[in-house]
């Protein structure tokens, strides 16, 4: 089997996942704030939206330098409505599931490195990244946007389980 057979599954249930709890984030909450510490909906949301998009910079870069010298330093998306984070998300999910297709097995083990001004930060192996910095990175972002539509009263779905608000089915 494929490295890129087993990852496809899993990307495609946490990404269907995913898009139900975006699905559910309301327009006039995208600035709301848990915590003046913590980031808004909106800001958790656009985060949700870009990560499916690491995939393909994943595989078409060995460095990613997030503010390279010389260079503008990266953005992350500012979207300013549920359609358009819905609209991204889905743009980088197919985006995702078409690059990881056609990945072959030798270049999920070559290594890749995150650097800042042109200084590492850190060097994994790309099949690494997609484990951590795509799918558990978005578990982890899409359980604190669960928690933001708890606290605003706005009905979670199933995720893995029943919620207290719907049962899978």
């Amino acid at each position: 089997m494929a490295i890129s057979d087993a990852f496809l599954p899993e990307l495609d249930f946490e990404m269907a996942t995913t898009r139900r709890v975006l699905e559910r984030v309301p327009d006039d909450k995208l600035d709301w704030k848990a915590h003046p510490k913590s980031n808004t909906i909106g800001w958790n949301a656009n985060h949700l939206a870009e990560i499916p998009g690491w995939v393909e910079g994943t595989f078409a870069a060995d460095v990613w330098d997030v503010n390279p010298p010389g260079g503008e330093p990266y953005q992350a998306p500012k979207l300013g409505s549920r359609q358009e984070i819905l609209d991204l998300f889905d743009a980088n999910v197919a985006a995702a599931k078409k690059c990881l297709a056609a990945t072959p097995d030798a270049e999920f083990m070559k290594m890749w490195s995150l650097a800042s001004g042109g200084q590492t930060l850190m060097t994994i192996p790309k099949i690494a990244v997609i484990r951590t910095w795509v799918l558990n990175h978005t578990v982890h972002h899409r359980g604190i946007l669960t928690v933001y539509l708890r606290l605003n009263d706005i009905p979670v779905p199933s995720i893995y389980g029943p919620s207290g608000d719907e049962q899978p089915g």
